[in-house]
C-alpha cells in the first residue's frame, strides 16, 4: 500500500524511479490541445443518417484509431455517479483499500500502482489503478470493492450500459466493414474489464508519464475521461491531445480489431501525461475476446488479390506476448504477422 502514488505524492520531489529517459519524456509537449480527434453524434444513427455515422466511425478508425461519441444513450446522471464513486474509492482511507492491494499479476480484482509488474518496471508510471472483470456480472460483482457502499450498485449499472454502447459501436463498425451484423457479438467481445486510473498531481509533469506509449490489446475501449486533460494520441508522428468533452466517451480501436479488420482499422498508440495542479481519474471499459477465442482476419474481408496479414491465434496467447513485450505495439503483433 505504501507504494501507491496517492499515499506519498504530497510535497515530494519526483523520485528518480519515475523519471523517463529524455527521448520518451513529454517535456514541454504536455498540453498540445486539439480538436482533431473526430466527435461523432450517435443520435444521428437513425435510419436516414445511419450510413453517414457508419462512414464517420470508419474514417476516424482508419485515420486516428480514436474518436469521441456524444448522444450515446448513457445517462448523464449515471456517468456522473460512476465518476464520483471511482473518485470516492481512491479517496478512501488506506485501511479501507488494503485488502484489494496486490502485486499478484493474475489476481482478478486488484488495486496496484504503476503497472501490473511494479518490480519489473524500468520506469514507474505516475498512477494508481483499480482493475476488475465485469462479466458475467453476477459472478464478478462478488469480488468488487465493498466500499464506497454505492460502488457495486453504480458500477454494475454502468458496466451494463458501457457494454451496450460498445456493442452498438461494434455493430456500426461491422456494417462499415461489410461484415454480418452481430459479427463481434460472440466470443470476440465476451470479456468486459474495468480499468480505473487515478493520477495525483505531479511535481514535474515534464519528466514522467501516467501511462507510457502503447496500443490497447482489446477489441474496443470505451473511456470515461472526465473533465481533466491528459490523454494524447500519436498521429503522423505528433502527439494530439484529446479534449475532454462534457458527457462524451472516448472510443479507441484495440489490437484485436486491427487483426480482425486485416489492418483496415488502426490501433493507435496513445499515452497519458500528468499535471501539477489537480488529480485526474478516468475509467476504461475494455471489450476483449474470451481467453480461448480464436482471433483472425475476417475471411470475408480478404479480397482475391490479397492475403491475411495475421495468423489465427487464441487471445490468451496474444495477451501473454503483449504483457511480455511490455505493451510494445510492434513487438506485440510481430509473432502473429504473416509475411507473404
Amino acid at each position: 500500500m505504501e507504494k501507491l502514488v496517492s499515499s506519498w505524492f504530497n510535497n515530494k520531489t519526483l523520485p528518480q524511479s519515475y523519471i523517463f529517459p529524455p527521448e520518451t519524456r513529454p517535456g514541454n509537449h504536455i498540453n498540445p490541445r486539439s480538436n482533431a480527434i473526430p466527435v461523432i453524434d450517435l443520435g444521428n444513427a437513425s435510419a436516414h443518417d445511419r450510413t453517414l455515422v457508419v462512414q464517420q466511425i470508419l474514417k476516424a478508425s482508419q485515420e486516428f484509431g480514436f474518436f469521441q461519441v456524444i448522444n450515446h444513450g448513457v445517462s448523464e446522471d449515471l456517468m456522473n455517479d460512476t465518476m464520483n464513486v471511482f473518485k470516492e474509492f481512491f479517496e478512501l482511507p488506506a485501511e479501507d483499500k488494503a485488502d484489494l492491494y496486490s502485486e499478484e499479476f493474475n489476481r482478478p480484482c486488484k488495486l496496484y500502482t504503476s503497472s501490473a509488474n511494479y518490480d519489473g518496471d524500468k520506469v514507474h508510471l505516475w498512477r494508481d489503478s483499480l482493475r476488475h472483470p465485469c462479466h458475467p456480472l453476477e459472478e464478478c460483482i462478488k469480488i468488487w470493492p465493498q466500499k464506497p457502499t454505492r460502488y457495486r450498485e453504480i458500477v454494475a449499472a454502468y458496466s451494463i450500459e458501457a457494454k451496450k454502447l460498445g456493442s452498438r459501436i461494434l455493430d456500426l463498425i461491422s456494417e462499415g466493414l461489410g461484415l454480418d451484423l452481430g459479427y463481434f457479438g460472440n466470443k470476440l467481445s465476451e470479456s468486459v474489464v474495468a480499468s480505473v486510473n487515478h493520477y495525483p498531481p505531479c511535481p514535474d509533469p515534464s519528466l514522467t508519464l501516467g501511462i507510457a506509449k502503447h496500443c490497447d490489446p482489446s477489441l474496443l475501449t470505451i473511456l470515461l475521461q472526465g473533465d481533466v486533460f491528459g490523454l494524447q494520441v500519436l498521429n503522423d508522428g505528433k502527439w494530439i491531445g484529446v479534449e475532454p468533452l462534457h458527457n462524451a466517451f472516448v472510443v479507441n480501436i484495440g489490437h484485436q480489431l486491427e487483426v480482425v479488420s486485416n489492418n483496415r482499422l488502426k490501433g493507435a498508440e496513445h499515452r497519458v501525461v500528468t499535471n501539477s495542479t489537480v488529480a485526474r481519474t478516468t475509467a476504461a471499459i475494455f471489450l476483449n475476446p474470451s481467453e480461448d477465442c480464436i482471433v483472425e482476419p475476417a475471411k470475408s474481408l480478404i479480397r482475391a488479390d490479397e492475403s491475411p496479414a495475421y495468423r489465427a491465434f487464441k487471445f490468451k496467447e496474444f495477451l501473454y506476448n503483449y504483457v511480455t513485450m511490455g505493451g510494445n505495439s510492434e513487438k506485440s503483433l510481430e509473432p502473429f504477422k504473416l509475411h507473404g
